[in-house]
């Protein structure tokens, strides 16, 4: 039994709105390998991508009203103040924002940056350029929401990248959600901005990993407004 159980907790769990196109992966594999024979097998590479790619990870989410955690797997791609967009209905002033970039090897399980009820969401269309760059977070497809945290309105905007064309979100406006909860995913490689109310300050630099529900990205109220970073 200790071998089994030490299986089991090796294998992360898929979540469910990968099944569909994990098994149009395997159906394809099939075909083409009636062609090809190599072909199966190069498919077959691809559908085990497929389900790694829509891997679901149990994350320990550290809990407190004073902090801001990834609500994505990726890296760091930009720590600063910017304007949020104009449908998030936050103003015009500045904000801090925090940007993390997902690749398609990266987990895309979206999980809620803090607990609060989902005051706003909205889904605008628009292009599909690299989620990398800057411009991305006013010109690309995204869906926005807001959550009224304890120290006020936090914006998360879901932006879609070159190759992610399906943005999924499942929760709703009035819904309440917890710190570390899941609440949407996004197909293939793209970006989370996250803006921040005045009181917080980040807690991550530039090129660092971020993990969905477990790194804190802000923190509210600390008298250390940055702190230094290098690579090693």
């Amino acid at each position: 039994m200790h071998i089994i159980d030490s299986i089991r907790n090796a294998l992360v769990p898929i979540h469910r709105a990968g099944w569909p196109l994990i098994a149009i992966f395997f159906a394809i594999s099939i075909v083409i390998g009636l062609l090809w024979e190599p072909l199966f097998w190069l498919g077959l590479v691809l559908t085990a991508w497929c389900a790694y790619f829509f891997r679901d990870p149990v994350r320990v989410t550290p809990i407190s009203d004073d902090i801001v955690v990834s609500p994505a797997d990726g890296h760091v791609s930009l720590v600063g103040r910017m304007v949020p967009p104009s449908e998030l209905e936050l103003g015009q002033a500045e904000m801090l924002r925090i940007s993390v970039f997902m690749n398609v090897f990266d987990c895309h399980v979206n999980r809620a940056p803090v607990a609060g009820p989902v005051r706003r969401l909205v889904y605008r269309k628009g292009a599909f350029k690299n989620a990398e760059l800057d411009k991305a977070s006013e010109v690309n497809e995204r869906n926005s929401l807001v959550i009224e945290s304890a120290h006020g309105a936090v914006g998360i905007s879901q932006i879609a990248g070159l190759v992610a064309r399906r943005i999924i979100c499942w929760s709703k406006p009035g819904d309440r959600l917890e710190t570390g909860e899941r609440f949407g995913l996004i197909r293939f490689g793209s970006r989370l901005d996250i803006y921040c109310p005045d009181g917080f300050v980040p807690r991550v630099a530039e090129g660092q990993r971020a993990l969905a529900g477990e790194t804190v990205l802000a923190e509210f109220g600390s008298d250390r407004t940055t702190y230094g970073a290098r690579r090693a």
